[in-house]
């Protein structure tokens, strides 16, 4: 459910369904955190999704203090709301990462109203070279993201404490080199498992999915409309139900911090058809999760959906 309020704003972004933002107030506190920020030896630095917060305080280590906005896996990022203190933490910052495509405008409304010609500012679309017009924002689930926001982020941290630009270095090549069970996981399903037939209700890990050679049979008209919060046509829900009852499919993959009522009808034509169900997430889940360590797991549950048939809805990390 949505809530709206006189005081807040609704943002229309390409791609995504809308987004309410809180009309920021009291910038003036910036100037107070901008104080704090440069009597810390740290680098004050924010990842707008806590994916992109991740990467960055692996590659800065100890020398930044990481802020994550969007953290919580138990919530709808698209009706997320920006309150002054969001607004300041962002205004503070040294170096900001950002997904782009429209996912998260409102970030760039509070950047341009604290504009400070220093900060460093990563846009994981523009780093990708991706055009306005790409259909799924969901960027961190394709494996070639994350390393090159990897090396935006230890350039950029270079620039600003060139004394550590090694350190930086290192700690990016390592990060790099973790990511390789995750990628041996992707190829070893592509070769174990090709064209495996899948479900979803958003494109939300669609790029993963591409990624290990699935071939994704939901109505990309009907995954539009549910990451748009628009309803989709009869046809398509239609088609989407008998690939599900039918056990046309093989994986029944579901956006699990976007539940509604059309959400329960799939799951519950996917345990009608007996089809496993594994639950994604746009946000990161926490606690005990890194960024790779969960693009593992959720490799892992598609593996082990196809292989014993069993269903992962929520993702716990591994102690």
């Amino acid at each position: 459910m949505r809530l709206t309020h006189p005081s807040v704003c609704r943002v229309e972004p390409a791609g995504r369904r809308p987004i309410t933002v809180l009309f920021l107030a009291g910038l003036s506190v910036l100037a107070l955190d901008r104080a704090a920020s440069a009597a810390s030896d740290q680098i004050n630095a924010v990842g707008v999704e806590n994916e992109y917060a991740d990467v960055i305080a692996q590659v800065g280590g100890k020398y930044v203090h990481v802020t994550a906005i969007e953290s919580d896996p138990n919530t709808d990022p698209h009706t997320f709301e920006a309150s002054p203190k969001i607004a300041s933490q962002i205004g503070a910052a040294e170096i900001v990462v950002e997904n782009g495509i429209g996912y998260d405008d409102w970030a760039d409304k509070i950047l341009a109203a604290a504009p400070n010609p220093a900060r460093k500012v990563i846009n994981v679309q523009q780093v990708l070279g991706l055009p306005d017009s790409t259909p799924n924002p969901h960027l961190w689930f394709d494996p070639k993201t994350m390393p090159a926001v990897a090396k935006a982020v230890a350039t950029d941290l270079a620039a600003i404490r060139p004394d550590q630009a090694s350190y930086f270095e290192a700690n990016e090549k390592k990060f790099e080199d973790s990511l390789k069970p995750w990628f041996d996981a992707i190829e070893s399903f592509k070769k174990d498992h090709p064209a495996t037939p899948v479900a979803v209700t958003e494109p939300v890990a669609d790029y993963l999915l591409q990624a290990i050679g699935a071939e994704i049979k939901t109505p990309s008209t009907l995954e539009t409309a549910a990451m748009n919060d628009t309803d989709p046509s009869p046809q398509d829900i239609s088609t989407q139900n008998s690939l599900l009852t039918s056990g046309a499919v093989k994986i029944f993959a579901y956006n699990q911090q976007v539940t509604d009522d059309l959400t329960t009808s799939f799951l519950e034509s996917a345990k009608k058809g007996k089809v496993p169900v594994v639950g994604v997430y746009e946000t990161m889940p926490t606690p005990g999760f890194t960024y790779q360590s969960w693009m593992l797991a959720e490799t892992q549950a598609l593996e082990k959906a196809v292989t014993t048939g069993a269903s992962t809805e929520k993702l716990v990390a591994k102690q």
